[in-house]
């Protein structure tokens, strides 16, 4: 289904936004013709790529909105010397305390940035579409005292994690706890809990989210 150009930048392009968008919005940001672009998002939308929602407008028909899949598995393998040049580097970082240390630092100030507009969306809601553009597959789990519970389908750094699970997983903490700094301040981490990355379950528990 990516294997086509245009398909494979309009899921790159709602991944890299990390929220909804319009059709129009999509078709501008590459520079094609609405009706085109609504062709290619029907095909993501059919194959479970990308959901959509139907919203009001004060004028006129109610527009679409797209987002990527929760569950969205978009298939196809990245070009190996990635995959190879990830897996070199994890195994060159040692997993002592230190280190990890810096790692989880490094991974917050990163996820500081990549934390997207969340607009008028509720943090939780907001945090399952920034784990969805990663590529994580989340699946949210509402649990009592204001906690959520994202199990996540999918390990986009599989291949990384079987060379060193601790570095790559504690970057990975610091990714969400970053994440949480920019669009639920008041939001704690009450868990992070790996799993194996080829069967994916990794477990993120958080505390005190409240209606933005």
């Amino acid at each position: 289904m990516l294997a086509q150009p245009t398909r494979a930048r309009l899921f790159a392009q709602l991944a890299a936004l990390g929220r909804p968008a319009g059709t129009d919005e999509l078709a501008a940001g590459l520079g094609l013709h609405p009706s085109g672009v609504r062709v290619h998002l029907q095909r993501l939308h059919a194959a479970g790529l990308l959901t959509r929602e139907r919203v009001s407008q004060r004028i006129g028909r109610p527009q679409d909105s797209w987002s990527i899949a929760p569950d969205a598995l978009p298939g196809g393998e990245p070009p190996g010397a990635y995959r190879q040049l990830a897996s070199w580097l994890a195994r060159s970082v040692p997993a002592r305390p230190g280190r990890l240390r810096e790692i989880e630092r490094s991974g917050r100030e990163l996820g500081r940035e990549l934390g997207p507009d969340g607009g008028d969306a509720a943090p939780a809601e907001n945090l399952g579409r920034a784990l969805t553009a990663l590529g994580f597959a989340p699946q949210r789990e509402p649990k009592a005292g204001g906690r959520v519970v994202f199990r996540l389908g999918n390990c986009p750094y599989r291949e990384a994690v079987r060379e060193n699970q601790a570095v790559v997983c504690t970057l990975h903490r610091g990714l969400t706890l970053g994440l949480l700094d920019e669009l639920a301040p008041r939001a704690r981490l009450a868990d992070f809990v790996p799993q194996d990355p080829d069967r994916a379950g990794c477990v993120i528990e958080v505390a005190g989210f409240a209606a933005k």
